[in-house]
């Protein structure tokens, strides 16, 4: 069986497409780990200077950056079919 890329997801907890990327992964069975740059400064400044983004989601696949609940793209870089 193939191991799933490492996938981690910039957030708010008010943070609607946030929200919405996360019920995603989980309907996709898709493990990812979460950080609330509203709590973590550092991972805020950290995500700024990897990606010039300030705002959220930002979601990492194996280190690529994806900027917002961007389905289509999610769905390249995971292999999975619409």
């Amino acid at each position: 069986m193939q191991t799933q890329p490492k996938v981690i997801m910039f957030t708010t907890p008010t943070c609607s497409f946030c929200n919405a990327a996360k019920r995603y992964f989980r309907e996709k069975n898709i493990k990812f780990t979460e950080v609330d740059v509203s709590r973590d400064i550092d991972a805020a400044r950290d995500l700024q200077r990897k990606t010039g983004q300030t705002g959220v989601p930002v979601i990492l696949i194996n280190n690529r950056p994806i900027v917002g609940f961007d389905r289509p793209k999610i769905n390249q870089m995971l292999n999975i079919k619409g």
